[in-house]
């Protein structure tokens, strides 16, 4: 049997998928608009020994596996896969035709990481955004585009470009915690600091930003005094549980929830709960699963390997009873999906434009890794498997008072 029989076996023609493999055999429409062109016994033993999205990822990293076409349109066509049409016969003899490659057990490419300690202690999430956050900036700006946004955007319509609709999702954050001048905000996993300077500019507050990255840190602080903000804001290199001042009028958590684990949510909103005035404001931006059935965790995917070591997802329902349970009244909520979907579609461009640039800066495997991921995450906003949430929590005042008017227009119009 030759490899490509193995794929046919596996995939449609109806997906509209062609196959070529180092074996010369070949599979699927000759005129498919996306072809998976396996190059090498290595790809072959990485998919064998992992068949799942991990094995695919090593293939595709390594290089072992090429993409002919459009990445995002290859992974719709392939995803989610029915494979009930395999009997037990079936499965036995693809087992048995891929025995010499499972056996081959290549080490896995070097962008793959595995991290040591305790999860989620101080030191092992700090290796985990070291891991993601510290590639480059130059490599970063190639993806995100001027606004160094590396969270959902929000479009006031389709056709926007990405830096307004970075633009509106601070304006937005803004509105919902009700900035005011001579206000304090603290910014809770700040990026490159485009949210702190958009507040500090726009709505005469003064910020502080944290970060766990030094190479964000380094870049938004020198953002803030190339803009002429240094007396009214700053971005430290700090986990943002060292953080000694309190008494903030409003917290932006923007992407930040993701990388806290579900078990650490209750201290992580009672620390900001604690860190805020009565009547303060903390919004919450954060990916979601769209409902907890789902593991939070999975150890062994492509995202936790090579993205985000450590990253985990909740449902929105249940973040919201923690905020909740932490002291939080929720005051407004709304699902972002689409606009992700969006946002990662403009991401995926810049890199394909500036592709030649990215991998001179960050390595082949690198870039590849994040082609992948990027196309990969819009697929998934796109089929609703995940999801992006704002939440709205205020810490009441005496005799309950909440500091929020009557009515407040806090939605994307």
């Amino acid at each position: 049997m030759k490899l490509a029989d193995v794929f046919a076996t596996v995939v449609p023609q109806e997906r509209g998928v062609a196959f070529r493999a180092f074996d010369g055999s070949t599979a699927g429409p000759p005129d498919a608009e996306v072809v998976l062109e396996l190059r090498s016994p290595r790809g072959a033993s990485y998919i064998a020994g992992a068949p799942s999205q991990l094995g695919l990822a090593r293939a595709y990293v390594s290089g072992d596996l090429e993409i002919i076409g459009d990445t995002y349109k290859a992974l719709a066509r392939l995803y989610p896969l029915d494979t009930s049409h395999l009997t037990v016969k079936d499965k036995a003899r693809l087992a048995k035709e891929l025995l010499p490659y499972i056996m081959s057990r290549p080490s896995p490419p070097p962008q793959e990481r595995r991290l040591g300690g305790r999860r989620h202690s101080k030191g092992r999430d700090a290796d985990a955004i070291h891991h993601h956050y510290d590639v480059s900036n130059l490599f970063y700006s190639w993806v995100l585009g001027p606004s160094m946004a590396y969270t959902c955007a929000v479009f006031p319509d389709a056709e926007s470009s990405l830096e307004v609709a970075q633009e509106t999702k601070f304006d937005l954050v803004c509105r919902k915690l009700g900035l005011e001048p001579g206000m304090r905000l603290l910014d809770v996993g700040c990026g490159w600091g485009g949210m702190v300077r958009h507040a500090v500019q726009h709505y005469g507050v003064t910020a502080i930003g944290v970060t766990l990255s030094e190479q964000q840190a380094h870049y938004g602080q020198q953002a803030i005094e190339r803009d002429g903000l240094g007396d009214r804001a700053q971005i430290r290199f700090s986990d943002y549980r060292d953080l000694p001042e309190t008494g903030f009028d409003a917290i932006s958590s923007i992407g930040l929830t993701e990388h806290i684990g579900r078990a650490n949510y209750p201290s992580y909103f009672r620390f900001l709960h604690s860190r805020l005035k009565p009547e303060g404001r903390l919004l919450n931006h954060t990916i979601t699963r769209y409902d907890d059935a789902q593991p939070t965790h999975l150890r062994t995917s492509f995202i936790n390997r090579y993205v985000f070591p450590d990253g985990e997802l909740s449902g929105p329902g249940h973040i919201m009873s923690v905020m909740n349970a932490a002291g939080f009244e929720i005051r407004h909520e709304e699902n972002l999906r689409e606009h992700y979907a969006l946002t990662l579609q403009h991401w995926c461009k810049n890199l394909d434009a500036h592709w030649d640039e990215a991998v001179a800066e960050a390595g082949l495997g690198t870039a590849r890794v994040w082609r992948l991921y990027m196309a990969a995450s819009r697929l998934g906003f796109d089929l609703n498997t995940i999801q992006l949430h704002q939440m709205l929590g205020v810490r009441l005042g005496d005799g309950y008072r909440s500091g929020m008017p009557l009515r407040q227009r806090l939605d994307v119009a």
